[in-house]
């Protein structure tokens, strides 16, 4: 019998990748382990900044009216939904990497960017220092409790962040649930080190989302 795969991420993005799992005739627990909301912000002067930097869709989704006037910086993205998302919002996409943030920032200074403006939630792995500018919080990832944690047990858990990893580490330990009967597929590995160790197996396919379920659904089966 199929294992159930645990969807943690937040809404929208939630729903989004448990009915990916559903059409795939899998069990999908929706548990977002977060709600995003967004904060108050101020556009900066576009003069100062050679590209966007988005590391998350989330930044646009709840970036508001003072996108627009960044409009003119290329974007530089982390996986293919956070380009869409620039895409559907009036940016151009210079480059998109599927590697994480750090092969980003990487790709970016070898192509020339030099004064980049990063959009990101309070809660984020990059700050400012060699070519990021300056560093915008737009939106917060609040962490909530769910009702249901002990589905987990048996389950393939999505990790995808950092913080998702430690909050569900924190979770099934207070719940009492048995960390070898749990296996995750997680975005990083800076993701698989915050879940720390105990699980019956880690597997990190990389950050797309199609990358994600379909390792879920072979260690599921």
């Amino acid at each position: 019998m199929s294992r159930a795969i645990a969807v943690l991420r937040p809404e929208p993005g939630n729903r989004v990748t448990a009915a990916a799992i559903e059409a795939r005739g899998r069990t999908a627990i929706r548990m977002p382990l977060f709600e995003v909301k967004p904060l108050a912000w101020e556009a900066p002067d576009v003069a100062g900044f050679d590209a966007l930097i988005l590391t998350s869709a989330n930044a646009l989704r709840h970036g508001g009216a003072g996108l627009a006037a960044l409009h003119r910086l290329p974007v530089y993205a982390v996986g293919e939904a956070t380009a869409e998302a620039a895409l559907r919002s009036g940016f151009g996409v210079r480059l998109v990497s599927d590697e994480g943030a750090a092969a980003l920032i990487a790709r970016a200074e070898a192509a020339g960017v030099r004064h980049a403006l990063h959009l990101a939630g309070r809660e984020r792995t990059l700050e400012t220092g060699g070519i990021i500018a300056e560093v915008i919080a737009v939106y917060a990832s609040e962490r909530r409790t769910p009702d249901e944690v002990a589905r987990l047990a048996g389950s393939i858990a999505l990790v995808q962040s950092a913080r998702s990893g430690a909050w569900l580490a924190e979770l099934a330990d207070a719940q009492g649930l048995d960390r070898s009967r749990i296996a995750l597929v997680a975005v990083s590995t800076a993701a698989a080190a915050a879940a720390g160790p105990g699980w019956q197996r880690i597997i990190v396919p990389g950050v797309a989302n199609e990358a994600l379920i379909e390792a879920a659904i072979a260690l599921a089966d």
